[in-house]
């Protein structure tokens, strides 16, 4: 089985970049089922359901995942209730809209998605460890696929629950900081781990939106409105191949293309 994940899409750019190069490059690499981070593409910030609807259409995306700008559109709570192809992390309390983890049939056999949300310098959440344990055992059938997408901050976390699934998982993506890292690798129990698979947007700011504002922040204190910035985009992710009889990961590989 060969899963495409694509990191955080960010605002218009980044859409256009994935409607423009994800139908291709499931060609080009012969991808069972392609998983995308959506929870920047409304303006750099949530997800609405006619965006959405467009990346999961137009841009051949089998799932979208979310994090923690998932409740940024009030208009995406509705649709959270009603469409199985869009998950917010499993670790929100209970009640809230939508559902962090579920099964899906690919061309290649069963996968399971979950998504975790950090609670190192992020807004608090449930433990995202037990939560994993939870979900496993729901969503889980002996060898089945399992791929997780973790949104969190620090490095530390993530390479945390990386150890603490090794085995159980077929693999661990971070998403979340807009920068792809350059550890991609396939831990002892054979889970496949990156810390951060980076993001889908224009380049020409500070991970993805407009610099001027951001530097007026850092300088200032004060709060500021932040724009998607222009320009070039990239599209960032990693293929991960997994052998569909054990769940195990055989390989990961990461993926950047560019797009004017």
């Amino acid at each position: 089985m060969r899963v495409l994940f694509i990191g955080d899409i960010v605002g218009r750019p980044g859409r256009q970049a994935a409607v423009s190069l994800i139908p291709g490059l499931r060609n080009e690499l012969d991808v069972d089922f392609v998983i995308a981070n959506g929870e920047n593409a409304a303006g750099g910030v949530g997800i609405t359901p006619a965006i959405a609807d467009d990346l999961l259409n137009k841009a051949e995306i089998d799932t979208l995942t979310l994090g923690n700008h998932t409740w940024a559109k009030r208009e995406i709570y509705p649709y959270l209730r009603s469409e199985t192809r869009i998950l917010r992390p499993a670790n929100y309390p209970p009640g809230v809209p939508g559902v962090g983890a579920a099964a899906f049939e690919t061309t290649a056999g069963m996968l399971g998605v979950l998504v975790l949300q950090g609670r190192v310098f992020m807004e608090p959440v449930d433990d995202p460890f037990r939560t994993a344990d939870l979900e496993l055992a729901r969503i889980a059938d002996g060898g089945r696929a399992v791929i997780i997408d973790f949104h969190a901050e620090a490095t530390s976390e993530k390479a945390a629950l990386g150890a603490y699934l090794d085995g159980r998982v077929s693999a661990v993506i971070g998403t979340h900081t807009h920068v792809q890292t350059a550890d991609e690798r396939i831990l002892p129990g054979g889970t496949a781990f990156i810390t951060d698979v980076g993001m889908t947007g224009p380049t020409g700011g500070i991970i993805g939106m407009q610099a001027e504002p951001i530097l007026s922040r850092f300088l200032t204190g004060l709060p500021n409105r932040f724009e998607v910035a222009e320009g070039q985009s990239i599209l960032s992710g990693a293929l991960v191949e997994i052998d569909e009889a054990t769940g195990r990961a055989r390989s990961i590989m990461r993926i950047q293309r560019a797009i004017a």
